[in-house]
């Protein structure tokens, strides 16, 4: 059955709100898309049409710091007057979490955000911002269809023996398991990887979202059978302000050294990653320009971290056809994909490093034995897309 309306796609973050609203009648069309920024000091929203022009770009003043209520009511406002060919018809949420239950997108109901409500045990720092605009929403427009888009649950194909932990059965009936994250923008890859190449699709590929948050996933088939992030996002890869693995060690020496419960969040969270070994900023770019050495540790070290959990992805899947390069670190910073590459050259990949230094969409040499890509990821239109599908279903019913 056709879907009538667009569908509006928000990505919650703890400070700032992602959105797009595409046009599901015209291939997924994106009519506008924006973000507010810094929503807990000084909010500044920003839109843009899909050529680009400015439509909306406000800011609140600090000290006088909105509801999100306000804010989102200021996005649906600037909706309401682009709508584009048709109406607002639903709005899709990314949420971080789905647990072990829910593995595919559903429809927000008041059941649906008690289950949610629970999983705020395992993901405390990022529920509550998920779930934020989908009170608001339903509070400003309560008759609007919401459609919950989980991050998890791309992941849920994982053989059992990639979920597990080696804790005490008890703690894994509580949910102690790796779950897997970053699951809108791998579902988006893997959908994109089978229109261009149908056939690396159908073989073995790693994909490689490097952004402030980072993992890898490897695809068999595109499905997902095992990724660097387990039960929580902090594990895997070393990030801009996250320190990726650790063994668990640290944190009982952390704590026997006086560090409460909080500081060891903070720490892990907020100030460990690129920054905490540069000593000085978790933004890629601003390392690759700093003559600074310890940015170089940090670059060293984040490459290094890619290549070897990429070498243990290799084991799970049997072999690598493939290697996808996403997200702001993935799609746009050659010299780090050359590092990368380059440590994995043992596996016979090779790369065409005028095709890599121009960006294009294959950057692997000819001779290379595996297949390079960059992919540029949207988990927006991702969330659009299943938004659209859960409620087609139901109307088909």
């Amino acid at each position: 059955m056709k879907f009538d309306g667009s569908v509006l796609a928000l990505n919650a973050g703890s400070s700032s709100l992602k959105f797009g609203l595409f046009c599901p009648a015209e291939d997924g069309a994106v009519l506008l898309r924006g973000e507010i920024e810094e929503i807990t000091t000084a909010p500044r929203l920003l839109v843009h049409d899909a050529e680009g022009g400015v439509l909306a770009d406000r800011r609140w003043r600090s000290g006088g710091t909105p509801g999100f209520g306000e804010l989102l009511e200021a996005v649906l406002d600037v909706v309401e007057r682009n709508p584009g060919p048709q109406a607002l018809a639903a709005v899709g949420h990314r949420v971080v979490h789905g647990g072990a239950d829910h593995g595919a997108p559903a429809r927000i109901t008041p059941a649906l955000l008690v289950e949610l409500e629970a999983l705020t045990s395992l993901d405390p720092l990022h529920m509550p911002h998920c779930l934020a605009p989908m009170r608001a929403i339903a509070s400003i427009h309560p008759g609007l269809p919401q459609v919950a888009c989980f991050d998890t649950a791309f992941h849920h194909t994982m053989p059992a023996v990639a979920t597990r932990i080696a804790v005490p059965r008890a703690l894994a009936q509580l949910g102690l398991r790796r779950y897997g994250f970053h699951g809108l923008s791998y579902d988006y890859v893997a959908g994109k990887l089978g229109m261009l190449s149908p056939a690396l699709a159908r073989g073995r590929v790693i994909v490689a979202h490097l952004g402030s948050g980072a993992s890898l996933c490897a695809l068999l088939g595109a499905r997902s059978i095992a990724t660097t992030m387990g039960f929580s996002v902090l594990d895997g890869l070393v990030m801009a302000t996250r320190c990726g693995s650790l063994d668990p060690g640290v944190i009982l020496y952390l704590g026997r050294q006086g560090h409460s419960f909080a500081d060891i969040e903070t720490l892990l969270y907020a100030q460990s990653g690129l920054l905490g070994v540069s000593g000085f900023s978790g933004d890629m770019q601003a390392l690759l320009t700093s003559s600074d050495p310890r940015a170089r540790e940090a670059i060293d070290l984040f490459t290094y971290r890619v290549a070897t959990e990429t070498g243990a992805l290799v084991s799970a899947l049997g072999g690598l056809d493939g290697l996808v390069f996403t997200a702001g670190i993935g799609e746009h910073a050659p010299a780090i994909r050359a590092e990368i590459c380059a440590r994995l050259a043992w596996l016979g990949l090779r790369l065409d490093e005028a095709a890599n230094a121009a960006g294009l969409a294959c950057i692997s040499a000819p001779d290379s034995k595996i297949e390079v890509r960059v992919i540029a990821t949207d988990e927006e239109a991702m969330i659009a897309r299943l938004a659209q599908s859960v409620l087609q279903r139901r109307r088909a019913r």
